[in-house]
């Protein structure tokens, strides 16, 4: 019996060191496990860091016994980020996790996906390493896998364009008067009571008022004489003839009474022996009952004398064509054509400035263009508001200048306001760049996409989006043609490092990203001295050049030469 317990106790103590010899074992080749991680440098995309890591063990490695954690931790100046272990266990544990053959040995990976923060710039990436077997334990200890983090599509300028309407604001505007005098059958008279029709009475009075308002500019006066097409083709050219030199004389005695001098050139005249197109016009109008066997008589017969014999054959419909139609063809046409001269530049600024109240909407509207300064736009915009509160535009471009005014909140409100008048692209572009400034990239998104047809601006905001989502491909494709620190960013980011750059060398530089950037491609392809030369005059032209030295320092497209001695003087 003494024996046995002997023996048991010995089988025991092989088992503990057994387990505890293996577990020993596997710490000690440790460094023959191989590690891979795609990326090799982590990077954010879309604001998100997707990191692979693969672990391949060899042969004769893999304790059938042993369970082995593997637990990726980012690590960064004031915090740690855990992520999705891995667990492997050896052939002989009857746990369900992914086995590894001691014999052959075997690979395994895991993928992560982790929301970037800033302070993530400068990190590294390990494995913390752990096996067991039963219950014993052992640390394999840790494993740097990468550092990180590339952040450059934060670079992204968040400007989307607001879209202003414009104005239907005419500083020359055509205008024009007409006035008929009728004529009895037959006669070619002027009768005393067509010279007083009201009509006639105000064709005078703006004859007169043309030629003394300085904002009046009288350009002709047209006189058109008619027959109405019954009757000889002679007869009534004839007596069109006859109208229009009474009509002319009529207006010549009106214009000398109103003393109005018109120079020749200016007056026009014109007879029409039957006014076939008037009667057609008449009889669409008209409620005659035949009207459409009519209108058809008219476009089978060119000739006039057939078409009014057919017309005459129609007799149940002619008395009423006689006594509807025919008597309002016997006519003479005046024509006034003039231009109504509006205020000039100038004058539109001075009168907001002295009598706002003189302006209407559409001048209103047009005298914002002209002033510079975004309070004075703004001054102009609310008088617009005031005058015509149901004015889509008015709210809208209110809107546009609060927004350059980085008044978010302002022209959110006012761009909700053009909303409710009328659901327009330029509305909805001009929402989503409220959006996008607010970081709600989903929003902007969908604003954006329902106002596709307000212009090439919402395809640049649609850029933004693209830039912030990681769809660098189609960001490209919405900035099109058009250079932009913007779309070199998303060129360098598709992987087209030639293509920004040559993007970046055409552009005029305005602040200091753009030289940033260059200095970016520049590293990338090792041409260390082009580098440093962007990358100082990055500092020199931005309004804060503290921040290109912060972000520089810690970036690690720039890594190959934190360690540089002229890199160091650039940024410290």
């Amino acid at each position: 019996m003494k024996n046995l317990k002997n023996f048991a106790i010995f089988i025991l103590a092989a088992a503990v060191l057994s387990s505890c010899g293996g577990l020993n074992k596997m710490v000690k080749d440790s460094g023959m496990v191989g590690y891979q991680v795609t990326p090799s440098v982590l990077e954010m995309h879309g604001g998100e860091v997707d990191v692979k890591v693969d672990v391949n063990y060899p042969v004769k490695y893999f304790n059938k016994k042993a369970v082995v954690t593997l637990t990726p931790v980012l690590r960064y100046e004031g915090g740690e980020k855990t992520l999705d272990p891995l667990v492997l266990q050896g052939e002989d544990v009857t746990e369900n996790n992914q086995p590894v053959s001691y014999d052959n040995g075997g690979s395994a990976s895991v993928s992560n996906t982790f929301t970037f923060e800033e302070p993530m710039m400068i990190s590294e990436l390990y494995f913390t390493v752990s096996a067991a077997i039963k219950d014993k334990t052992a640390d394999l200890g840790d494993v740097k896998l990468a550092d990180g983090i590339i952040a450059t599509p934060l670079m992204v300028l968040n400007n989307p364009k607001a879209i202003l309407f414009g104005n239907q604001f005419k500083q020359i505007v055509p205008k024009s008067y007409e006035a008929d005098i009728k004529y009895v059958i037959n006669r070619a008279d002027v009768r005393r009571s067509e010279m007083s029709k009201e009509e006639i009475t105000t064709l005078n009075e703006t004859i007169k008022n043309a030629n003394e308002n300085e904002r009046l500019d009288l350009k002709g006066i047209e006189i058109s004489a008619y027959a109405s097409p019954d009757g000889e083709l002679e007869l009534n050219t004839k007596l069109a003839d006859k109208r229009q030199k009474t009509a002319d004389k009529y207006l010549a005695g009106q214009l000398k009474k109103s003393k109005v001098e018109l120079d020749e050139s200016l007056l026009s005249t014109l007879s029409t022996p039957e006014d076939w197109d008037g009667f057609k016009k008449a009889m669409e109008a008209s409620d005659i009952q035949d009207k459409e066997m009519i209108l058809r008589v008219l476009s089978m017969h060119s000739d006039p004398v057939v078409r009014e014999q057919e017309i005459k054959n129609l007799s149940a419909a002619y008395e009423i064509i006689a006594e509807e139609i025919l008597p309002i063809l016997r006519r003479s046409k005046f024509t006034v054509n003039m231009e109504k001269i509006g205020w000039s530049d100038a004058e539109l600024k001075e009168l907001f400035t002295s009598n706002p109240d003189t302006l209407v909407l559409e001048e209103l509207l047009y005298t914002a263009t002209l002033v510079e300064d975004n309070a004075a736009k703004l001054a102009v915009y609310n008088k617009a508001v005031a005058v015509s509160p149901g004015c889509v535009r008015a709210h809208n471009n209110k809107g546009k200048v609060l927004y350059a005014m980085g008044n978010l909140e302002g022209a959110a409100t006012s761009f909700a306001a053009a909303k409710q008048i009328k659901d327009l692209d330029i509305v909805n572009n001009n929402l989503g760049v409220i959006a996008l400034k607010n970081g709600d990239v989903d929003g902007a998104k969908e604003s954006f996409t329902a106002s596709m047809g307000a212009g090439s601006d919402v395809n640049y905001n649609l850029g933004i989006v693209g830039i912030k989502e990681g769809e660098y491909e189609a960001a490209v494709n919405y900035f099109g043609s058009e250079s932009s620190y913007n779309a070199a960013l998303a060129t360098y980011l598709k992987g087209d490092l030639d293509g920004a750059w040559r993007m970046l060398a055409n552009m005029e530089m305005k602040g200091g990203l753009g030289y940033y950037l260059r200095a970016i491609i520049a590293a990338n392809q090792d041409k260390t001295d082009v580098c440093y030369e962007n990358l100082k005059l990055a500092v020199e032209n931005c309004e804060s050049p503290q921040f290109i030295k912060d972000r520089a320092v810690k970036d690690l497209e720039f890594a190959k030469l934190f360690e540089e001695a002229e890199f160091k003087a650039i940024v410290e």
